[in-house]
């Protein structure tokens, strides 16, 4: 009896010692250089892109959700985005700015199953370099490091401009909406899926919601969510949106991804073997982020949000538009 309360008395202090590391080892947003270096290391160590494939970013499951292959619901968001967005409607040789491309999953079925044109920017040296060596050659995608909060392109260059979970890591949400609006052309197609908080203005975040959503941004380096009230609010204000922004919830649809992903570390042992137990230790420590995000988009503290809008034919010049406050939004 007595092993056996000393074998619970070391899973305990394990346990507790486990979290407290958790914890103290957390990665808050700094600037934009914290998300660049993080990228950079996963994507040389090559563990995200082990389990995760060259999508990084959710699977769509169908609605209702069905069992699904985890890299294939994410090929397959990719297309359901497509349609929701009316993009495989456009002709081919449509010009894309893919904001947040990773290395370059999206971009590639963007540009070999449609072809578009596309462009695929992201904060991470690393990753652009991924991006470019797992692109076939003859297929229209090209990747280059650049900053969504300052794209370096002129106005109206792009005929449709995509994004995929990068809003997280942006640190003033208006800004972030005027960039992707700026860069694309009159009656050009703005289309973004994102993670984001419920809508506190209308219910506050109770006792237990706040710490969980701490975590949510400090373990994985995001400065704040938006809510898909504020967000569809702030794209609005730009005064670049023709008619009103269209909005969906993907929540449902999506949801399975995140224990899925967990599933992928122990079906898929050979990876210890390829990343040893540093790679072990790295990929054990993201299960509770991971596990705290299935419970906030389970409880509805988080939403997965969709966001279609169309850039008005008149240009009116940035000069003239005042945004709102948008941190926290």
């Amino acid at each position: 009896m007595s092993l056996v309360f000393s074998a619970l008395g070391l899973l305990l202090a394990l346990s507790i010692a486990g979290v407290a590391l958790y914890l103290i080892t957390a990665r808050p947003y700094q600037s934009s250089n914290s998300v660049a270096n993080s990228y950079d290391e996963w994507t040389e160590d090559g563990i995200l892109e082990f389990y995760w494939g060259e999508h990084i970013h959710l699977g769509h499951y169908g609605n209702p959700p069905q069992r699904k292959d985890f890299l294939t619901a994410k090929s397959d968001f990719v297309h359901e985005m497509v349609r929701w967005g009316g993009l495989d409607k456009l002709p081919r040789d449509t010009t894309v700015l893919d904001v947040g491309c990773g290395i370059g999953g999206s971009s590639r079925i963007l540009a070999r199953d449609y072809n578009f044109k596309v462009t695929g920017i992201t904060i991470s040296p690393q990753q652009v370099k991924r991006a470019a060596e797992l692109t076939p050659e003859g297929v229209g995608a090209q990747f280059r490091v650049d900053d969504a909060m300052a794209l370096s392109y002129p106005d109206a260059s792009f005929d449709v401009v995509w994004s995929i979970e990068a809003g997280p890591h942006m640190p003033d949400k208006a800004i972030f909406a005027r960039e992707l609006l700026r860069v694309l052309k009159p009656g050009g197609i703005l289309v973004v899926a994102d993670w984001n908080q419920r809508d506190d203005r209308q219910i506050p975040l109770n006792f237990w919601e706040k710490p969980v959503m701490r975590q949510l941004l400090d373990q994985w380096s995001h400065p704040a969510f938006s809510s898909i009230e504020g967000f569809s609010e702030l794209l609005a204000a730009t005064g670049f949106v023709e008619g009103e922004v269209v909005t969906a919830d993907w929540t449902q649809p999506t949801l399975p991804s995140w224990l899925d992903s967990i599933w992928q570390g122990i079906i898929r042992p050979e990876g210890l073997v390829r990343f040893g137990v540093s790679g072990f230790i790295k990929s054990l420590r993201e299960v509770p982020t991971l596990l705290l995000m299935r419970l906030a988009f389970g409880t509805r503290l988080c939403r997965f949000g969709m966001f279609r809008a169309v850039r008005a034919n008149s240009q009116q010049p940035l000069a003239e538009i005042v945004l709102p406050e948008s941190v926290g939004v």
